[in-house]
């Protein structure tokens, strides 16, 4: 019986080592995540290695775009980046040595002889793993193949019997028999280190205390722990994270929509919110706090307080948490990033509120409605630009009423030649209208906020009036009355 114990190591040294063969996903960045969080909590070291090895699918581009996503997330790494690709020598120097202890075996069968195999037991509907044809081979039968050139792989030996254990600090006791783990390929037959060699030596060797990594990885577990103790290392402390699950209680896809990190930036998620959401996603901090800033995570963080079920991502949620970070956003931030989107969306040269001053306006209109920053440009495009849509569930249900039309017309003429144009006087003229009109005061308040910002549901009237003045107001109205 092989058990991982604990394994005790200052300062703490955890890895974060992303595949670059596509985006940072919501799975990868919460590793990623809580890695940095038990780093950071801890006074400990956080290294980032990409895991590059599958040259046909990594790239360039995408390592940049996981990169840029961490640093987008304020998630900065301690050393690194790492690219294993660069790293096969060391890996190779793990697989000789193993060889030399005779825990390790050259295979010659061919890739043709395996499936024919695996066919084989399929048919009997039976499960197949390694039938060790080689490990008999004497040593000079091994060497006259090699000097035929038959191509081989090295393979580990895995023990005959009993159970490789190990103590998941999040999972709990996890059990596995030998007999059912096959003699995995450590170095294949073009020369390459596997996976599974790679990413343990580069473990021993960046001295990682702690592999705190997503729950997909339980079934790789054990034949690690068996390289570590054929190597004579110590097997760092393991802690496997939960699945995400969507809505449906299913295992988040491309099929819930977003699943990547910079998918939810282009959606005006902010980074902060959503380190936030990450964080919940399988850690309890205790109490009912849900909002919490980084400082606040970092203090609060421990991995005692990791669940081991299944979280659920919830897009509502992450946008209320989104809401309440942009409540509590700075003001001058909050405009940068909003002129930011304008300039993208092509909006900033007909924007009326392009100054700081009439920005601030704006922001503090429209900050405590808006759940993402993509809202303030989509949702709120008319408190920018006077060319904007009227959403048409306001104009069925406001813009029907041909009484409250023709008030528009009228609250125009009267809001055009009153004395003042105040909070107060632009309240008491429409009222005053429309109790002569026989209207309802509310009809007449939601037709004239559909004509002036395109939505049935917008700040309080009159103070969207106030900001957006006399001329831009009466327009607005007339506007609105003339569209059929």
């Amino acid at each position: 019986m092989v058990i991982c114990g604990r394994m005790n190591s200052t300062p703490i040294r955890v890895r974060f080592a992303p595949s670059p063969t596509g985006y940072l996903h919501v799975g990868g960045a919460r590793t990623a995540l809580f890695n940095w969080l038990l780093a950071r909590n801890t006074g400990g070291v956080f290294v980032l290695r990409i895991e590059d090895t599958d040259l046909e699918r990594s790239s360039g581009e995408m390592t940049q775009v996981i990169l840029n996503s961490l640093r987008w997330l304020g998630i900065n790494w301690d050393e690194g980046p790492y690219h294993q690709a660069e790293r096969s020598s060391l890996h190779i120097q793990n697989a000789e040595q193993l060889l030399k202890l005779g825990r390790a075996y050259r295979c010659f069968c061919s890739s043709e002889e395996l499936e024919r195999k695996r066919r084989a037991a399929a048919e009997q509907k039976q499960a197949w793993i390694y039938d060790r044809a080689c490990l008999c081979l004497s040593e000079e039968q091994a060497q006259a193949k090699l000097r035929a050139g038959v191509p081989s792989v090295l393979r580990f030996r895995v023990p005959d019997s009993g159970e490789t254990v190990f103590q998941d600090i999040i999972q709990g006791e996890i059990r596995f028999e030998n007999r059912l783990i096959e003699d995995f390929v450590l170095v294949r037959s073009d020369g390459a280190p596997t996976y599974h060699l790679s990413v343990v030596a580069d473990d021993i060797d960046m001295r990682i205390s702690h592999i705190i990594r997503g729950a997909d990885h339980i079934s790789n577990t054990p034949k690690q722990v068996l390289l570590y103790q054929a190597l004579g290392r110590p097997v760092p402390l393991l802690g496997h994270l939960s699945l995400i699950l969507g809505p449906d209680k299913k295992r988040l896809s491309k099929r819930h929509g977003a699943t990547s990190v910079e998918h939810y930036r282009e959606q005006g998620i902010l980074p902060e919110a959503m380190v936030n959401y990450l964080a919940l996603l399988g850690w309890s901090p205790g109490g009912d706090q849900e909002v919490f800033n980084i400082e606040e995570m970092v203090q609060k963080f421990d991995l005692s307080r990791v669940n081991k079920a299944n979280a659920v991502f919830d897009p509502a949620k992450l946008e209320w948490i989104n809401a309440q970070h942009i409540q509590r956003m700075d003001s001058g931030r909050l405009a940068a990033e909003v002129r930011s989107l304008l300039q993208k969306s092509g909006m900033l040269e007909a924007s009326f509120a392009a100054d700081e001053s009439t920005m601030q306006s704006a922001l503090n209109l429209l900050r405590a409605r808006c759940k993402t920053l993509n809202d303030f440009i989509t949702w709120g495009r008319a408190f920018f630009v006077d060319q904007f849509a009227i959403d048409p569930s306001g104009r069925e249900k406001y813009l029907r009423n041909r009484v409250a039309v023709a008030a528009l017309v009228d609250l125009a003429t009267r809001y055009q030649t009153a004395p003042e144009f105040s909070l107060e006087s632009t309240e008491r003229i429409l009222r005053d209208l429309a109790a002569e009109k026989n209207l309802k005061a509310g009809d007449l308040i939601g037709a004239a906020r559909v004509a002036v910002t395109g939505n049935a549901v917008a700040p309080g009237l009159f103070e969207v009036l106030l900001y957006l003045g006399r001329e831009r107001t009466v327009s607005r109205l007339k506007a609105a009355a003339e569209q059929p």
